[in-house]
């Protein structure tokens, strides 16, 4: 049994599901795999400016207050970052050209910088500090993002996202095919993936 978790990393709700997919995979004897991807040619070819999140301001103050009770309520940190949305292109593409073994706590390294610590991901140097946190080498991570066959892996999970019917992130996709979105909605995914339906709620 396995879901596939579908990221962005300028995704608020994707950093929450980060922090505890792994977790509650393990519990219910799921296997995850991680796939960062980019939401913003989806958007783009939607009409959307940007995030639908941040295009009305009460939407956008929302989020931002949802994100740090959240957090607050799960024990994780979360700070603002003085920039967003961010871009997450070169982090993407070097989540893919890790190794997958690897790409998980690479990947949580990445959000605990914008989400966590309120970097600026664009910034190759910030990479390196997700790389170091890691236990990877900056220098190689950085080396292999720029690879042509990375680049083109990250426009093919762009394409095969697209195919999906993704307009989101997160987003959870179970071996039959079927999509969850939302952070909100790991449960019911993870559930789906072991049994084909959704759980019984009292």
């Amino acid at each position: 049994m396995a879901l596939t978790f579908w990221y962005d990393f300028s995704s608020t709700y994707s950093y929450l599901a980060a922090l505890r997919v792994e977790a509650l995979a393990a519990d219910e004897g799921v296997e995850v795999i991680w796939q960062p991807f980019l939401l913003g040619p989806i958007f783009a070819e939607a009409g959307y400016g940007g995030s639908p999140n941040l295009m009305l301001a009460t939407k956008a103050e929302y989020m931002w207050r949802d994100i740090a009770r959240r957090a607050a309520h799960r024990g994780e940190r979360f700070a603002k970052p003085g920039d967003f949305p961010q871009k997450s292109v070169l982090a993407a593409r070097a989540a893919i050209a890790v190794d997958a073994a690897q790409r998980p706590a690479f990947s949580r390294a990445v959000f605990a910088e914008i989400f966590a610590n309120g970097n600026d991901i664009a910034n190759p140097d910030i990479i390196k500090e997700a790389a170091l946190a890691a236990g990877l080498s900056p220098a190689t991570v950085l080396e292999q993002a720029a690879a042509p066959p990375v680049k083109e892996a990250l426009f093919a999970a762009v394409d095969r996202a697209k195919s999906l019917g993704i307009f989101g992130a997160p987003s959870f996709v179970t071996a039959d095919g079927s999509l969850f979105w939302g952070d909100d909605r790991l449960a019911d995914a993870l559930h789906w993936e072991r049994t084909g339906a959704l759980p019984q709620h009292s």
